[in-house]
């Protein structure tokens, strides 16, 4: 990636309700109202926040010690009140896991620490959404 800071997709329209995303590199992604198996923009928000936050921590603790497992979930209630359509309660839970031993501990010791620095101040996603929204965290199986 380059130096610029300008980050873009397009988005066609493919059908009612339904969309392509294309990114700068050509790569492609459906997107739809949730009437297919399309995702919807609500659930690409989720991915996006999910996936920066793990793109930020993972070599973070990956460098202790490779995790035998590495998933986050993510969720959120969507409602409607006086502010409009909107989403709240949003919750990241890691199940992350490490193996035995000395370096497995550094890593799990530091897991704690590295989603606190990409919430913070390194995941974009996650710091443009706590200008105006914010996100509990959970860790499980750490």
């Amino acid at each position: 990636m380059s130096d610029d800071t300008e980050r873009s997709v397009e988005l066609t329209r493919t059908g009612p309700s339904r969309y392509r995303a294309t990114n700068v590199r050509g790569t492609t992604l459906e997107i739809g109202d949730g009437s297919t198996d399309d995702f919807t923009p609500v659930e690409l928000l989720l991915v996006a926040l999910a996936g920066c936050t793990a793109i930020t921590v993972d070599p973070l603790v990956s460098r202790r010690a490779e995790p035998t497992t590495f998933d986050v979930h993510t969720r959120a209630d969507k409602i409607r009140d006086e502010l409009g359509n909107h989403l709240v309660d949003l919750l990241m839970r890691f199940d992350v896991a490490f193996p035995e031993g000395e370096a497995g501990e550094r890593a799990r010791a530091l897991l704690p620490d590295a989603i606190h620095k990409a919430e913070t101040r390194l995941c974009t996603v996650s710091r443009t959404l706590a200008l105006g929204v914010e996100a509990e965290v959970q860790i499980d199986d750490v």
